[in-house]
C-alpha cells in the first residue's frame, strides 16, 4: 500500500518515495517482496503523487493499482480485488513506508499462517512507547479479538505495549467476502484494515497473531527522525553484510554504502567513506578517508586517496588516484595509471601507466600510455560554444603550466615546454614551446625603487 500523503513528513513528495538505505521507501519493500514472488505478482496501491511513485519503480515489471480516493487501508485492498482475481490464494499485505522488513520474515509469516490455518495472521510485535500503532486486543487465553486504532483506542487500550506491525497474511477467499463489510464507523470516518479481525472472530474465523522479536524490523515511517533512523539501520546491515564478506570498513558507523554496490574482499575502506549508486570495487583496495564514489567501476588494487570523487568512471588494476583528485565525469584510466592531488578530470582517457600527479585539470582529452602531465596542465577543452578534443600520444611528456588549446594533437614521445601556450600540434618526438623569449633589463628594478623613494619624499 503506497497511496498515503505522509504529512507528518511535512514534504511535497509521496512519503514512499523519501529515501532509506540508498533507495525509496517503496523500492526497498519491493525489493524483500521480489525475494518471495515473481515481480508481477506484487500489486502496488497508489494515490497521492501516483504517477511520481509509477516512475520509481519503472523497470520492476510490478502492477499497480490506482486507490483515486483514499478512504483508508480497507479501501486501498479492496481497490485490488480486480487485478488479483477470484482464485484462492494467499495475500500478503504491508505498508510501503516500512523499508526495514526482511524477506525472512516475510518468508516466517507465510510458514506459520499455513500451518495454522488461519483466515489471517499478522506480525505484532512490542514497543517501549507504542505510540502511533494500534494496539493488538488478546483474550484471555492468548487469541487476537481485534486491532484498535490509536485514534479510536481508550485509556486502557492505550497501554497495551503490542502493536500492529502492518504485515498480514490473508487467505482471499474470506478476505475478499467480508471486506465490503468493514464501515468507516471512526474518528477519521476511513475504512481500516484492522477492523477485519474483529469481523472475522465475529463469523467464528481463526485470526494468528505472530509476535515478532524484533521491533525496529516493523518500524514505519511517520517524519524525518524516523527516516533518519532507517536509513541508519540499513546502512548498518550493508556494511555488516560486506564485512562479513572479507571487506574492511574502518568506522562503519561512519560509512554510507548503498546497496547496489559490489565491494571485492581485502578492500579497505575508510572512515566517513561514501560509496553510492552502481559501483563496483574489485579486492585488495584502499579506498581512502572522505571520499566519494558513484556509478563506478574499480579494478584490483586500485587505491583512493582520502577527499577524492570518483563520479561515473572507470579505473583498472593498480591505478592511484588522490588524495585531493575530482574525476568529475566519464573518465577511464588505465591500468597502472596515476592522478595525484588537486587534479580534475572531465571525459578524459589515461592511458596505461601515466600519471598527472598535481594541480591539473584534463577535460575532454585522450592521453596515450606512459606520459607525463606537468603541474598546472590545462587542457581548454571549451570555446564559449562548443567543447574540443586534447590528443597525447604515448610517452610525452608536458612540462609544467603548460596550456593545451583545443582542438591539439601532441605527438608520440613529443615534449611540451614548461610554461607553453600550446595551439599548433606538436610532431613526434619534437619539441613544442609556445611562449615569449625572455629578456633581462639590467638595473630596472634598483631604478624603480630609487623612484619610488623620490616620490614618498615629494609628499
Amino acid at each position: 500500500m503506497a497511496a498515503g500523503l505522509g504529512t507528518r513528513l511535512k514534504s511535497t513528495k509521496p512519503k514512499v518515495l523519501h529515501k532509506a538505505g540508498g533507495r525509496t521507501l517503496i523500492e526497498q519493500v519491493v525489493q524483500t517482496c521480489s525475494a518471495l514472488v515473481e515481480a508481477e505478482n506484487i500489486l502496488v496501491v497508489v494515490g497521492h503523487g501516483a504517477e511520481e511513485v509509477k516512475r520509481a519503480l519503472e523497470g520492476r515489471s510490478v502492477r499497480f493499482v490506482d486507490q483515486p480516493e483514499q478512504r483508508g487501508t480497507a479501501d486501498a485492498v479492496r481497490v485490488a480485488r480486480e487485478q488479483v482475481g477470484e482464485q484462492d490464494c494467499l495475500l500478503l499485505v504491508l505498508y510501503g513506508d516500512c523499508p526495514l522488513i526482511e524477506a525472512g520474515t516475510l518468508a516466517a509469516l507465510v510458514e506459520h499462517h499455513r500451518r495454522s490455518s488461519a483466515a489471517l495472521t499478522m506480525l505484532t510485535t512490542r514497543l517501549e512507547n507504542p505510540t502511533g500503532y494500534g494496539r493488538i486486543l488478546r483474550d484471555a487465553g492468548g487469541a487476537v479479538l481485534a486491532i484498535i486504532e490509536e485514534k479510536a483506542a481508550d485509556p486502557d487500550q492505550l497501554s497495551i505495549r503490542e502493536i500492529n506491525g502492518g504485515v498480514y497474511c490473508f487467505d482471499s477467499r474470506p478476505l475478499w467476502e467480508y471486506i465490503n463489510k468493514i464501515r468507516p464507523d471512526n474518528p477519521a470516518g476511513e475504512y481500516y484494515l484492522t477492523d477485519i479481525v474483529a469481523l472475522f472472530r465475529s463469523a467464528g474465523l481463526k485470526v494468528e497473531g505472530l509476535l515478532h522479536p524484533e521491533p525496529r524490523e516493523l518500524l514505519g515511517i511517520n517524519n524525518r527522525i524516523e527516516l533518519a533512523e532507517a536509513d541508519r539501520l540499513l546502512r548498518e546491515r550493508i556494511n555488516r553484510r560486506l564485512m562479513l564478506a572479507g571487506v574492511t570498513i574502518e568506522k562503519p558507523e561512519t560509512v554510507i554504502i548503498d546497496p547496489q554496490v559490489h565491494i571485492g574482499r581485502d578492500t579497505v575502506v575508510g572512515p566517513f567513506t561514501q560509496i553510492l549508486g552502481n559501483t563496483t570495487i574489485g579486492e585488495e583496495c584502499s579506498i581512502g578517508a572522505c571520499s566519494i564514489i558513484q556509478d563506478s567501476r574499480l579494478g584490483n588494487r586500485v587505491t583512493v586517496g582520502p577527499f577524492t570523487i570518483v563520479g561515473s568512471s572507470i579505473l583498472e588494476d593498480d591505478v592511484q588516484a588522490g588524495p585531493y583528485a575530482r574525476l568529475r565525469l566519464e573518465n577511464h584510466l588505465e591500468a597502472g595509471a596515476r592522478v595525484g592531488n588537486f587534479v580534475e578530470m572531465k571525459k578524459a582517457r589515461l592511458g596505461a601507466g601515466s600519471k598527472a600527479l598535481h594541480l591539473a585539470y584534463l577535460g575532454d582529452a585522450v592521453i596515450g600510455s606512459g606520459a607525463n602531465i606537468g603541474a598546472g596542465t590545462i587542457t581548454c577543452n571549451y570555446d564559449g560554444i562548443r567543447k574540443h578534443q586534447t590528443t597525447i600520444g604515448d610517452g610525452a611528456f608536458i612540462g609544467s603550466n603548460s596550456t593545451l588549446v583545443a582542438p591539439v594533437a601532441i605527438g608520440p614521445g613529443s615534449y611540451v615546454a614548461a610554461g607553453s601556450v600550446i595551439t599548433k600540434p606538436v610532431p613526434e618526438d619534437a619539441l613544442g614551446i609556445g611562449r615569449s623569449r625572455q629578456e633581462n633589463k639590467p638595473g630596472w628594478a634598483k631604478r624603480r625603487r630609487w623612484r619610488s623613494e623620490q616620490h614618498s619624499e615629494a609628499k
